[in-house]
């Protein structure tokens, strides 16, 4: 099965840099692209970014300019790195993978960040 397993989530402080990787392993085959959602308490989970095969990205309007999303050429792996980090950044982040021959959503177990002084 396909597995994905987030690292790198930890405290930081306000105005901080944090990365988070994902890498995915199992019976991947193409994977059409990957990316990262994070939930906060009493919120919904949201799209924080996202990047396909080919290296296009999306980003959520609220870490444009702050997060930069990209993957490694020779293994299915994703990578977050955020920077001017905020309290509201604070969440369980979330990497996924979608597949070219089964496009739902498969999903890692999270990885919690967390922005206080």
């Amino acid at each position: 099965q396909v597995q994905l397993v987030e690292s790198g989530g930890e405290m930081v402080q306000p105005g901080g840099s944090l990365a988070l990787s994902c890498s995915v392993s199992g019976s991947v085959g193409s994977i059409r692209s990957m990316g990262w959602y994070r939930q906060a308490p009493d919120k919904d989970r949201e799209l924080v970014a996202g990047i396909t095969h080919f290296g296009d990205t999306t980003y959520a309007d609220f870490v444009k300019g702050r997060f930069t999303i990209s993957k490694t050429h020779t293994k299915d792996a994703v990578y977050l790195q955020m920077t001017s980090l905020k309290a509201e950044d604070t969440a369980v982040y979330y990497c996924y993978a979608k597949l070219m021959s089964d496009d739902k959503f498969y999903w890692g177990r999270g990885t919690q960040v967390t922005v206080s002084s």
